[in-house]
């Protein structure tokens, strides 16, 4: 019998429904990246994603995941290179507009071409320039896992997904 404060699992062999997973993988606090590639003809394409970790230091590689139904999805997949743009708590309105629908995404922030012609981004809290190391679908996504090239890593707060909404780093405990 699970404690009184976590409700009942469903029945055993049994998934949790999707809104339920949702929810509670909501509780679990995320930085906030723009990913980003060189597409066809050179085309820059990213996409605002929290599904960003660490994997390994030792070969330093980074992984990350789309939805397979992703409209950017060929251009990733056809991408020998991408940039994770760890944003500062600064760029939340990137942030917003790197996750609409908006036809020209670059038009805001200080952009420069990186390693393959990925974007990277100015005054993020981080930076990793990447060469994909693998692809594997997983689900209904695709994980790519890069090597990292090259970062930078400036002394500025980053901002923070948790529960649907946008927060801000707190005090150290």
């Amino acid at each position: 019998m699970p404690p009184p404060d976590i409700p009942a699992s469903p029945p055993e062999g049994t998934p949790p429904p999707p809104l339920a997973l949702r929810a509670a993988l909501g509780r679990f606090a995320t930085g906030v990246t723009i990913i980003t590639c060189a597409g066809p003809r050179g085309v820059a394409v990213g996409l605002t994603a929290n599904s960003f970790s660490a994997l390994s230091l030792d070969p330093p590689l980074v992984l990350w995941s789309l939805r397979q139904a992703s409209g950017s999805l060929a251009a990733f997949d056809a991408a020998p290179h991408f940039a994770v743009n760890v944003l500062a708590e600064s760029q939340v309105d990137l942030s917003r507009r790197f996750a609409s629908s908006v036809a020209d995404k670059f038009a805001d922030g200080a952009w420069s071409p990186g390693l393959g012609g990925a974007p990277v981004l100015a005054g993020c809290a981080a930076v990793f320039e990447c060469e994909v190391a693998s692809r594997q679908v997983a689900g209904d996504h695709v994980l790519f896992i890069g090597r990292v090239l090259r970062l930078a890593d400036l002394s500025v707060a980053p901002l923070l997904f948790q529960g649907g909404h946008y927060r801000m780093l707190g005090e150290v405990l």
